[in-house]
């Protein structure tokens, strides 16, 4: 990718680069002129990517080219003044090489978004897009043949491309969509016209890509489940982020530079540095909020740019107090208040010179409710009476998601009598959890069965554990019972994630299950576990059909007219603000079997982003075949293979009183009377063991946020 070491001017671009920080926004802002003087001074301040999304509002249009090309003048002329030369200081050196990535930074980051959904979400034209692309894209190579002429390589242009690669890269370590853009970016960059080339691969990476094609045509909105490549799956069309404790302890580990925002926060609260664990939910509220912030700016524009429809923040409620609705709500009034305030000083920059009519500072957040509780339908209703959008997680029920979608409505009605406008909201559907579960119930039971007829069931398992390469951690078990060390090798994070595992296939020939014959083992494994994996796509597909089909649709409106005294506009207002949200998917056709032009938003995880992308390259996809796929009839024979399983009867069916409640608005079906009962959520098998990784994650990340605290109060106290 050429040079980004050091010059005959002692140049060492590539740390400057990396080690650069923005200046901290204030308010009220120095003063500024114009649009191109405040895209330009925000960026010569470190923002590069708040200044190119000030580009991205309805009333830019018509005017981008002669703003843009305003800012290419100045930009250029602070580029030039940048030379660095052999008498200035080090101190000086590292100032105008820090201009100049910010310089080339922020045509980048206008080049992407040009390039991107966002500039068909603002509505400019194809024109005005392609013109401004050119001057930019004209403007970055003169810039690089200068750093060539002066310096003899282009030291600041490759340090940036490399910066931006290798964040790309970090997605997982690797294993994602984003690094595999980086790769196939990477292979076509040319050493000679380094930051050119970049953009124009960019772009197509961006354009050639199954989600930008399947956002395009509305097939489907997406969003994602991690906190790094944010921006770049925005440039794709993703509207949405979902995080939670897990997510948000990885943030840390991703950036540690988050630990010093955080460490600012801490320094402005006294009274934790005196008695930190007097306060540890509030420190791990406010350390989430810092790893937060960027997910935040990040989808500012498509949630001002749609009306608060989209671009929408999943932040999860304390897992601890899931159950109490009273102290679930008082947390996340806190939460909103405070971020409230953060934006505000954001939207300031973002929104500069547009009309003072809008709204600043409204946060696009949605608060993850946990359904394994009857609490979160109060939550729910109070949340969303107030106008902040819930999201409701841990649910794998036909019946959780109808019960608590209906709280969200009587919410939302309550808001809109209020004149209080309100936000979008999911019903999350976490598809692969119970696929998850199911599968090890499956697996927890054939064991159970083959091992009535072994006399020596510990060594059999012995043998299981170390097929399974897990024998060093099941020796730790030791004092277990017999259940419990089942239980454990039939997990998921041991046994993997299907009945196919060729350990699991030897145990039970071994002892005796189908006589011991290999290929009828096999081929029973393989009916029980092709069923189990439509599981999650069943209920996803029932749930949206109560909701959301042609047929129900209607009468839902009619419900919540006559239910909450709305008109029209306020009913159809709100079903059209109710989104299905697969989570935790394990295959590509836990996407490609769920699309819906409307009322659907998947979340996705980046590693299995990449295997949408992959199985989108195959010669035979076709992607029209995937239109309104949710709608679609799937195998009668894998639904009624499912229907053997309890706990899957209790996430398909409905139960009587929810029955009689779909009778009275007029959804027609039978959805039979097994389903789970709210009384129930608590103990359901998938719950269970999802709270318990949740509240793990939660207090873990929140002991490491107390240790923070105590070791800022100690640097503080020698100071």
């Amino acid at each position: 990718m050429g040079s980004v070491g050091t010059s005959t001017l002692n140049i060492d671009a590539r740390s400057i680069v990396l080690g650069s920080r923005p200046e901290k926004l204030k308010f009220p802002i120095s003063p500024r002129v114009d649009h191109a003087d405040h895209i330009v001074k925000t960026a010569l301040m470190g923002h590069t990517k708040l200044a190119a999304d000030h580009i991205l509002h309805p009333e830019m249009r018509g005017k981008l080219v002669s703003v843009l090309s305003s800012t290419i003048r100045r930009l250029n002329l602070e580029f030039i003044k940048a030379k660095v030369l052999p008498e200035d200081s080090d101190e000086e050196k590292k100032r105008k090489v820090i201009v100049r990535q910010r310089c080339y930074e922020v045509l980048i980051e206008l080049a992407l978004d040009l390039v991107g959904m966002e500039a068909r979400w603002v509505g400019f034209s194809e024109e005005e897009v392609n013109e401004s692309l050119n001057n930019i894209l004209s403007a970055l190579g003169d810039w690089e043949s200068i750093e060539r002429s002066e310096l003899g390589s282009a030291l600041v242009a490759n340090a940036v491309i490399g910066k931006i690669l290798s964040e790309m890269k970090l997605v997982r370590k690797g294993d994602s969509m984003l690094a595999e853009m980086a790769r196939e970016i990477e292979k076509e960059l040319d050493k000679d016209d380094i930051v050119r080339s970049f953009v124009l691969s960019a772009k197509r990476q961006i354009q050639e890509n199954v989600y930008y094609k399947m956002i395009s045509h509305g097939m489907c909105k997406f969003g994602n489940d991690y906190a790094l490549g944010l921006r770049w799956l925005r440039h794709l069309g993703y509207v949405q982020v979902s995080t939670n404790p897990v997510l948000a302890a990885i943030a840390y580990d991703d950036n540690p530079r988050l630990w010093d925002d955080f460490k600012e926060v801490v320094k402005e609260h006294p009274e934790w540095l005196k008695d930190p664990e007097a306060y540890a939910d509030e420190i791990a509220m406010e350390a989430t909020r810092v790893g937060l912030m960027e997910n935040f700016y990040v989808f500012r524009p498509p949630f001002l740019l749609k009306g608060y429809t989209d671009g929408m923040i999943s932040y999860q409620l304390n897992p601890l107090k899931a159950g109490d609705a009273k102290a679930s709500v008082e947390d996340a009034i806190k939460f909103y208040s405070r971020l409230e305030d953060d934006l505000k000083v954001y939207d300031a920059y973002l929104l500069w010179g547009y009309s003072e009519a809008e709204e600043r500072g409204r946060p696009n957040i949605v608060f993850k409710v946990a359904g394994s509780y009857p609490a979160a339908i109060e939550i729910a209703e109070r949340l969303n009476s107030m106008g902040m959008g819930t999201n409701i997680t841990v649910v794998y029920t036909v019946s959780q998601e109808i019960i608590l979608g209906m709280a969200e409505m009587r919410g939302m009605a309550k808001a809109l009598r209020k004149g209080i406008p309100i936000t979008r909201v999911y019903v999350t559907n976490m598809g692969g959890r119970l696929e998850d579960h199911l599968r090890e119930v499956e697996a927890e039971n054939l064991l159970k069965v083959a091992l009535r007829n072994v006399s020596n069931k510990e060594e059999l398992l012995r043998e299981l554990a170390e097929g399974f390469g897990a024998l060093d951690k099941y020796e730790k078990l030791s004092n277990a019972s017999l259940d419990e060390k089942i239980s454990f090798l039939c997990s998921h994070s041991i046994m993997g994630r299907s009945l196919l595992h060729p350990a699991f296939i030897k145990a039970l020939a071994k002892a005796g299950l189908h006589d011991g014959d290999r290929d009828a083992i096999e081929k029973d494994l393989l009916k029980r576990d092709k069923a189990i994996a439509y599981s999650g796509i069943f209920v996803t597909q029932r749930v949206y059909k109560i909701f959301f089909s042609p047929e129900n649709r209607p009468k839902w409106i009619e419900y919540l007219q006559g239910e909450y005294g709305l008109t029209r506009e306020q009913a159809e207002n709100i079903l059209n603000m109710i989104d299905v949200l697969p989570a935790s998917k394990r295959k590509p056709i836990d996407t490609l079997l769920t699309l819906a032009s409307k009322n659907m938003t998947h979340t996705e995880f980046p590693n299995h982003q990449l295997k949408v992308l992959n199985t989108s390259r195959k010669a035979d996809f076709k992607l029209i075949d995937y239109a309104e796929s949710v709608m679609q009839e799937y195998s009668e024979e894998l639904l009624a293979e499912l229907m053997k399983r309890p706990d899957f009867v209790k996430a398909y069916e409905i139960p009587p009183d929810l029955a009689e409640k779909l009778k009275e608005v007029g959804i027609k079906g039978d959805f039979g009377t097994n389903g789970l009962k709210v009384e129930e959520w608590p103990e359901y098998g998938p719950c269970v063991k999802t709270m318990k990784q949740f509240s793990e994650g939660y207090i873990a990340f929140r002991a490491r946020c107390v240790e923070f605290v105590k070791q800022v109060a100690k640097e503080l106290n020698k100071t």
